[in-house]
């Protein structure tokens, strides 16, 4: 039986970059995660041991803390495209690039009723992604945001749901919904402030989680991503993934005691994953 390689790449991942920028006014902080990822014909290395066209991955490493000091870094969007277009000419064998960056916010500590110089703390809201991907032509660029801790401790349930033998859940009008939200999207056009569209985004979602009586994780979910495409014209879907972190209601009756809806136990594991892609209908399909 003939044997070969299908499909290869081989990238850097974890890359930690910390930017400082010092001027009259303070310090400025930016603090990335990057990836990155190189396709191509690298079969020479995978079958004959031939590494003679490979980029070391320590070499990306250094290209991301190079190129972060060669400019400033920008919208981290506009930050992978620039690390996208190095790479595409790193190696006579590449043909694909993809780099992912993760924002890690942090804001300035108020020491005093001022905002200090030099003093952090780690932001909330959830971490800015950029995913840009290139082989020559215009790159493709995905936002998105992970680690959105959100939850409402009211305006939940989860009522009629499909019951068999197996079931012990209860029916519930009333419980705490959480969640850690992770949202990617795609752009459709370039012409933008990536910076305030994420801004958009994010709003809306935290808008549309707080707006109504959730039934279920899975109607949230689409009702988040209807109010993104309402918000955002730019947006041309989105796609989440919900896990839902339980809160249980604790059994107080035991030791004599009513429980109605104040103690919880805050469960780790196992939980529910709920996830979904919300889309404009194109032109001409009903929805």
């Amino acid at each position: 039986m003939a044997i070969t390689l299908s499909e290869s790449r081989y990238g850097k991942s974890e890359i930690r970059l910390v930017k400082v920028t010092r001027r009259p006014d303070g310090h400025y902080l930016r603090d990335l995660t990057v990836e990155v990822m190189l396709e191509g014909d690298f079969s020479a290395a995978y079958i004959e041991g031939d590494n003679t066209g490979l980029l070391a991955t320590d070499t990306m490493r250094n290209v991301v803390y190079a190129l972060a000091k060669e400019a400033p870094i920008g919208e981290i969007e506009s930050f992978g495209e620039r690390l996208v277009r190095h790479f595409l000419t790193a190696g006579p064998g590449v043909t694909r690039a993809c780099v992912n960056v993760i924002e890690h916010p942090w804001v300035r500590l108020e020491v005093g009723g001022r905002r200090h110089e030099h003093a952090f703390q780690r932001g909330a809201g959830g971490e800015r992604v950029a995913i840009v991907t290139g082989d020559g032509g215009e790159s493709q660029i995905e936002a998105g945001i992970d680690d959105l801790l959100v939850l409402k401790t009211t305006g939940s349930g989860w009522e009629g749901f499909l019951r068999d033998r197996y079931t012990s859940l209860p029916e519930t009008s009333d419980r705490i919904l959480a969640t850690i939200i992770t949202a990617r999207w795609s752009y459709s056009r370039r012409d933008i402030d990536f910076g305030a569209s994420w801004s958009r985004v994010h709003q809306a979602i935290l808008e549309a989680f707080s707006d109504h009586y959730s039934p279920s994780v899975q109607f949230t979910l689409h009702h988040m991503g209807d109010a993104v495409l309402d918000a955002c014209p730019e947006v041309e879907w989105i796609r989440f993934s919900l896990p839902n972190k339980h809160h249980l209601l604790y059994d107080l009756a035991r030791f004599g005691l009513e429980n109605e809806n104040e103690i919880f136990h805050a469960t780790s594991e196992p939980y529910g994953v709920i996830e979904g892609t919300v889309e404009r209908a194109r032109s001409g399909v009903q929805p």
